[in-house]
């Protein structure tokens, strides 16, 4: 696997249009590696990027905490199989100040929008950075972060990038807790608890609980709930009666560890 630092390094070692790509924070777990492998299934040879992006994090939010476990990353990398690790420092990406960036428009202010206001154009700016400095064939996200999924295919497709756009299905733990570097943030007693997000996303999903019924069950249950919202898949709009390709979101604070899940139905 070549380690590269820094965009000229990159664009040298790595033909534009030929690679499978996955952005990650790093941190890696296996729903990281579950899109290796689908990025494999997609081109001869794999990129991943590590890089802790600041412009999506909001002020007091755990930009400064959140892990870095680069050399243990590596190693798992390494066994995957990957072919290039593209590492820049935030000096690379960023060697002035990003005034320039990319606004998530209406998609981007719903939602996770309502809550992380900029977030979702924090998102936006650093992945059309990171397509702009790989320059790969196929780009693989994760539905676990379902509305930056939405907001990345709307991106390639109305500024016209030259990339595809594959979607990874969510990885669980046995207990159904989506896998998420933040998972690592919780206590024992909080750990025990969250599967109860799935659990209450499959009971909307099925039609067995409304979104309100989830909410104030969570609430009751000593979580912080920011949302339970079902929408059509598309395009994350409210659903119509005739949609019935749909999907529930949610993000709910569970101590000081914020998560979010989905089930599409």
């Amino acid at each position: 696997m070549q380690i590269l630092r820094d965009i000229a390094s990159l664009r040298r070692a790595v033909p534009a249009g030929t690679v499978a790509f996955v952005p990650t924070m790093g941190n890696l777990h296996q729903g990281h590696l579950s899109l290796l492998k689908l990025g494999r299934s997609h081109a001869a040879r794999v990129a991943v990027s590590i890089f802790v992006n600041r412009l999506q994090f909001l002020p007091g939010e755990d930009f400064e905490r959140y892990p870095r476990t680069f050399e243990r990353d590596c190693a798992l990398l390494e066994a995957e199989g990957v072919d290039f690790l593209f590492a820049p420092d935030e000096t690379v990406l960023y060697p002035q100040k990003q005034q320039m960036r990319v606004q998530a428009g209406p998609l981007g202010d719903d939602l996770e929008g309502r809550f992380r206001p900029g977030f979702l154009d924090g998102v936006a700016t650093v992945v059309l950075k990171l397509l702009n400095c790989v320059q790969p064939r196929v780009a693989v996200f994760g539905k676990k972060d379902y509305q930056q999924l939405m907001v990345v295919r709307a991106l390639v497709r109305q500024l016209d990038l030259p990339v595809a756009i594959e979607a990874g299905e969510t990885v669980r733990e046995a207990d159904g807790l989506a896998m998420s570097s933040r998972n690592g943030y919780l206590s024992a007693a909080e750990r025990a608890e969250a599967p109860r997000l799935y659990r209450l996303l499959r009971e909307v999903a099925s039609g067995r609980a409304r979104g309100p019924e989830a909410l104030k069950e969570l609430a009751g249950a000593g979580w912080k709930p920011d949302y339970v919202e079902v929408r059509r898949r598309q395009d994350l709009a409210g659903p119509e009666p005739g949609d019935r390709e749909r999907v529930v979101l949610a993000a709910a604070r569970l101590g000081q560890t914020r998560l979010i899940d989905n089930v599409e139905f």
